[in-house]
C-alpha cells in the first residue's frame, strides 16, 4: 500500500502525506540524519514495496532492499569516517538524493512512531537527536502533532501502517512522547493476534541459564581465547532490546537472535554433531524464516571454527575482535607502559576518597542515576552521532544488569566518592581463568576514576584466579580503540561472521 501518494489536496485529514516541519536548510546543515552506527542498525528507514519501486526508479540499488515487498533498506560503509550511510545520502551536499521519493519513515521524521516501554501503547514522539526539534518553538511542535495524529488516524494510514508494522519501531529513552496513538494500538495488536511464533522456537530467559551454559561446557570452545559472546550473560542482557529464541535438535542448541529484518545466530550452533552439518541445517531455519534476506548469517564464530567451514561453501567475513590481556599485568600496572594509567590511578587516591564496595540491588537507582549523568557527560562532549546511537542501546543493557545481576551470573564493583555511587563496572567468568568486563561507567567529572575503577576490578579478578582479562570489542569507534590498545592486549582474538552464498 502506499503511504506517501496524495490523494488530494489539505486538509491533512484527506491525505497521506506527513507535512514537513523541519525546513530544508536545517536538514542540510545537519550531522545527525542518514547517518547509523551499525549496518543493521534498527534506526535505518523502512520502505514500502511501492516505496522501493519509487526509490529504486530514482537511482538507488535494488540490492538495497533484502524484501522487495517491503524492507530496512541496506546500509553503506562511510568512506569518509565510521559508521554507515543510507546508499541514498550524498556526504558531500548532506542532500538525499531521491528526496522527492523518500518513504513514509523520513518524511515523518523527526517524530517517529514507537512502542512504549512495556510494548503495550503506540506512541508519537519526536526525537531529541534533531538539533532543530530542541529548538523548535513548542506550539509548532503541538500544531505540527496534531497535523499527524490526524493523519495516522486515517484508515488509509491505518491499513497501511498493519501492513507494515516495522515502521513502528522500540521504545527509545531519548524520544520526547507527544501522544499516545489508541487506533493504531489497536490495529497492530489485532495483526499480532493473527500470526504466531514458530512453534519449534522457545525464548530465551533467565530460565534457560543453565541450558545454555551448559552447551557452552560441552562445547570444549571455552578456553582462554574464546570470545566474551560465549557466555550466557553476553547475550541475557540484551533481550530487552532483541527478542532470543533458542531450539535443540540432534543435541544440538541453536541459538537465534530476532531483529527487525528477521533472524540471525548470535553464535555457532552447540552440539556434538560436525559443525559443518549443524552451520547448513541453521541456515536452513533462518532461510526458512528470512526467505532470501542477507540478515541471515551467523555471528562470533571463532578462527578454530572457521577454518573447517570455508571449504564448506560458507563465507566468512572478519569482525571487529576481542582484547585479551595478561589480569596480572593490569592489576599491577607496573612499568613505564603502564606509567600514565598508574599516574591516573595515583591521582584519584590522592584527591578522592573512594570506597570499594560490592554490587548489591540497593544500589540500583544510584547506578542508574549515574548513568544518565554520564551519558549527558558523553554526550555533551566529541562524541559522534555513531557514538550516540551506541549509547542508545546501551542504555537498557545496563538496566537489565542493574536489576538482574545475581541472576545473570555477574559480578559487579561500584566506587563511591563522598558517600555517592561515582562508577561501576560488572563482568563474568567466561572460564576458571578468563574474567570478562561486561561494562563500566565512571563520573567523567572526576579525573583517573575510570581507570583506578578498572585497576580494582582487575586486582578482584586476579585474587580469585584469573590469569587472563577479556575486555570484548572496540564498537569501531576510535577513542574506545585508543583506551584499548594503550593497555597492551597480550593478543586479539579473532571474531568473524558467517554467511551462506545464495
Amino acid at each position: 500500500m502506499d503511504l506517501v501518494r496524495v490523494e488530494s489536496e489539505p486538509p491533512v485529514t484527506a491525505r497521506r502525506e506527513p507535512p514537513q516541519l523541519v525546513p530544508s536548510s536545517a536538514c542540510v546543515r545537519c550531522d545527525v540524519c542518514c547517518r547509523f552506527p551499525e549496518a543493521d542498525s534498527f534506526l535505518r528507514p523502512y520502505f514500502t514495496g511501492e516505496e522501493i519501486t519509487r526509490a529504486v526508479a530514482a537511482g538507488v540499488d535494488p540490492a538495497c532492499f533484502p524484501d522487495p515487498g517491503g524492507s530496512q533498506i541496506a546500509l553503506a560503509k562511510n568512506p569518509a569516517g565510521e559508521g554507515y550511510l543510507c546508499p541514498a545520502f550524498d556526504p558531500a551536499t548532506n542532500h538525499c538524493r531521491i528526496y522527492d521519493a523518500r518513504p513514509f519513515d523520513c518524511r515523518l521524521y523527526p517524530l517517529a512512531l514507537m512502542w512504549d516501554e512495556a510494548h503495550q501503547v503506540v506512541l508519537l514522539g519526536w526525537d531529541s537527536k534533531c538539533p532543530f526539534m530542541v529548538e523548535a518553538p513548542p506550539p509548532a511542535i503541538a500544531r505540527h502533532a496534531e497535523d499527524i495524529t490526524a493523519l495516522l488516524a486515517t484508515e488509509p494510514l491505518l491499513a497501511a501502517l498493519a501492513a507494515h508494522p516495522r515502521l513502528v519501531g522500540r521504545f527509545q529513552d531519548d524520544v520526547v512522547v507527544l501522544r499516545p496513538l489508541p487506533a493504531l494500538t489497536a490495529r497492530l495488536k489485532a495483526r499480532a493476534r493473527s500470526r504466531s511464533v514458530d512453534p519449534r522456537l522457545s525464548p530465551l530467559t533467565l530460565s534457560e541459564a543453565g541450558r545454555l551454559t551448559r552447551a557452552l561446557d560441552q562445547s570444549g570452545l571455552l578456553a582462554a581465547d574464546a570470545l566474551a559472546a560465549y557466555a550466557f550473560p553476553y547475550h541475557a542482557v540484551w533481550t530487552s532490546l532483541l527478542p532470543y529464541w533458542w531450539l535443540e535438535r540432534d543435541q544440538t542448541l541453536y541459538l537465534f537472535a530476532e531483529s527487525a529484518d528477521g533472524m540471525f545466530m548470535p553464535l555457532p550452533p552447540l552440539g556434538p554433531r560436525p559443525l559443518d552439518r549443524s552451520v547448513a541445517r541453521a541456515f536452513d531455519f533462518m532461510e526458512e524464516w528470512n526467505g532470501s534476506s542477507p540478515v541471515s548469517r551467523i555471528e562470533n564464530v571463532m578462527t578454530r571454527q572457521k577454518d573447517g567451514l570455508a571449504p564448506a561453501g560458507f563465507s566468512c567475513t572478519r569482525k571487529d575482535g576481542d582484547y585479551l590481556y595478561h589480569a596480572p599485568a593490569l592489576a599491577a600496572l607496573v612499568g613505564d607502559r603502564y606509567k600514565s594509567q598508574r599516574a591516573l590511578c595515583n591521582r584519584a587516591e590522592r584527591e578522592q576518597a573512594i570506597e570499594l564496595a560490592a554490587y548489591t540491588k540497593d544500589d540500583q537507582a544510584e547506578c542508574r542515576g549515574l548513568y544518565d549523568r554520564w551519558s549527558r557527560q558523553k554526550a555533551a562532549g566529541t562524541l559522534d552521532a555513531v557514538a550516540q546511537l551506541l549509547l542508545d542501546d546501551a542504555q537498557a543493557a545496563h538496566r537489565v544488569v542493574f536489576a538482574e545481576a545475581e541472576p545473570l551470573g555477574l559480578t559487579g564493583l561500584v566506587a563511591r566518592v563522598e558517600g555517592s555511587v561515582a562508577a561501576y563496572t560488572f563482568g563474568y567468568w567466561l572460564t576458571p581463568r578468563t574474567y570478562c568486563v561486561l561494562l563500566e561507567v565512571a563520573d567523567r567529572t572526576i579525573p583517573g576514576l575510570a581507570q583506578y575503577l578498572f585497576r580494582a576490578a582487575c586486582r578482584g579478578a586476579v585474587e580469585q584466579g584469573a590469569e587472563y582479562l577479556n575486555v570484548m570489542e572496540d564498537a569501531g569507534l576510535p577513542g574506545l580503540r585508543a583506551a584499548k590498545r594503550a593497555y597492551h592486549p597480550a593478543m586479539m582474538i579473532d571474531n568473524w561472521t558467517l554467511t551462506r552464498p545464495t
